[in-house]
């Protein structure tokens, strides 16, 4: 689980968000890493043929954090509400319900288990504060991260617009 960090100014800056034609559908994610105190920035996108909106903005926090090489303090800023509430407030259940959440009374497997594992194990080696951001709302990184991730899935639509229809 990620930890809180209280008032300490973070040493990296995670900005990530994950885009979908069609839920599910291609998608695409991306990620730019800045370390303010040396100027320092890297980013990534990538794509899958068949995903959806959630898995793609667990995949861009997933592919950030894995690029650290240390304990570092992060402030993780995404437009989405689900990867900020998942660290912050459903990690914590799910791992004590043996990574399922209730469903009517009763536990049902959690959706994209493979990920948030993956999140919640990179996030332990780190202090992370989630920050959110309005999606599509003029924020310059997130709107950055958000056309690296569409232009990430747009070879999968031109691909899939050539295949002919199946029999």
């Amino acid at each position: 689980m990620a930890k809180v960090d209280n008032g300490v100014a973070s040493e990296v800056l995670l900005f990530t968000d994950g885009a979908c034609s069609g839920n599910p559908g291609p998608g695409g994610w991306a990620y730019i890493l800045r370390h303010p105190e040396s100027g320092r920035e890297t980013s990534e996108s990538g794509a899958e043929p068949d995903t959806t909106n959630n898995r793609m903005e667990l995949r861009a926090a997933v592919q950030g954090l894995a690029q650290l090489k240390r304990p570092t303090r992060v402030e993780l800023v995404s437009d989405s509400v689900y990867v900020g509430t998942g660290l912050s407030q459903w990690l914590p259940k799910w791992k004590l319900q043996g990574w399922k959440r209730k469903d009517g009374g009763r536990l049902v497997p959690i959706k994209n288990e493979d990920l948030w594992r993956e999140l919640d194990r990179l996030a332990a080696a780190h202090t992370v504060v989630f920050t959110h951001v309005a999606g599509h709302a003029g924020h310059v990184e997130n709107e950055q991260c958000d056309k690296l991730a569409v232009a990430a899935y747009q070879p999968l639509l031109r691909r899939s617009a050539t295949r002919p229809p199946l029999p």
